[in-house]
């Protein structure tokens, strides 16, 4: 895929593979919420699943290659356990830290599941979170955290304490309704998903507005609803464009890229669940136009690796879709 628009520098993106199938267990996602790269392709990604089945997936780890490396965490409210994860993060020392959107908490846990600590207080008061969703580590490893329901952003040392924060409720510069998503740039700008005002920001390190980007809409460079934001070293920034079903590129002046649609094929772990099940095949021959599966449907967060990779979680398909950004 190429495209270029309103002057913009020339990019180049080409759809590149699908990783990933819907099961409530193994080599699986069920309703992805968000996800964060390790080394040597490392990928963890949260799984909300479905309060019906309190069995269902928490954590699945796995390779870019779609090598699956097993999972972790369980349904409750216990030590380790998650009731509705929301965001996730790693620190340097590859730690694996978990929002949840339902404890109000974050739980920590080191790079191969296992369960080290727990912090967070609800409430609104300094320090305290309602509905916790995107979090990120800053190269001090402080974490900035999206307190949604508080409408603003927090920012804590990675044991949860409380050093600054930022925001409230409104439609204005700085202002937030039920922000979501969030990510910091090379230089520590950091950027966030502004979900029900339809737009991004773009703030300092310590808060200062800088721009926002977007509006509400249906057309080229318009929200609706973003939930996941993401820049990569070129400074481009790619949004969630949740219930629009799109991933839109942006330059880092806000100026309109491209647009990804979904190009999706079929999975090595779709692969496999298909060639177990006959009847499957069968009910796939029947389908005359795949145009619809390829598609995204409520793309939910979004992840660029070292190598230009633009790793898009695809919630309600549960899957991931991935495009290379050519000469990064």
């Amino acid at each position: 895929m190429a495209s270029i628009f309103f002057g913009v520098t020339t990019r180049l993106f080409h759809y590149d593979r699908t990783i990933g199938q819907g099961d409530y267990h193994g080599a699986s996602f069920k309703v992805a919420s968000d996800l964060a790269l390790g080394p040597d392709g490392l990928i963890y990604v949260p799984n909300r699943s479905v309060e019906w089945r309190p069995d269902g997936l928490r954590v699945t780890m796995l390779t870019i290659d779609e090598e699956y490396i097993g999972q972790f965490s369980e349904f409750g409210e216990g030590d380790g356990q998650l009731i509705w994860p929301s965001s996730i993060a790693l620190d340097s020392q590859q730690n694996v830290y978990i929002a949840d959107e339902w404890l109000n908490r974050i739980s920590v846990f080191d790079k191969e599941g296992n369960f080290l600590s727990k912090w967070g207080v609800p409430g609104s008061g300094d320090g305290e979170i309602s509905k916790p969703s995107g979090i990120r580590f800053d190269k001090d490893d402080n974490m900035y955290l999206v307190d949604s329901r508080n409408n603003r952003v927090q920012k804590f040392t990675k044991d949860g304490k409380f050093l600054a924060k930022w925001g409230e409720a409104g439609t204005g510069e700085g202002q937030f309704n039920l922000p979501w998503g969030l990510t910091i740039d090379n230089r520590g700008d950091v950027y966030v998903a502004d979900w029900r005002n339809d737009r991004i920001q773009k703030f300092t390190a310590d808060g200062q507005y800088l721009a926002e980007f977007g509006s509400s809409g249906s057309g080229v460079g318009e929200f609706n609803r973003p939930t996941g934001v993401a820049v990569d070293k070129d400074g481009d920034i790619y949004v969630a464009d949740w219930r629009n079903d799109r991933v839109q590129v942006l330059a880092p002046d806000g100026k309109h890229i491209t647009t990804f649609e979904g190009d999706a094929g079929l999975s090595k772990w779709g692969a496999n669940k298909l060639n177990a099940n006959p009847d499957h095949i069968r009910m796939r021959t029947l389908i005359r136009d795949f145009t619809e599966q390829l598609r995204f449907w409520r793309p939910k967060a979004i992840a660029i690796d070292e190598v230009g990779r633009v790793i898009i979680v695809d919630a309600a398909r549960d899957r991931i879709q991935v495009y290379q950004k050519e000469n990064y």
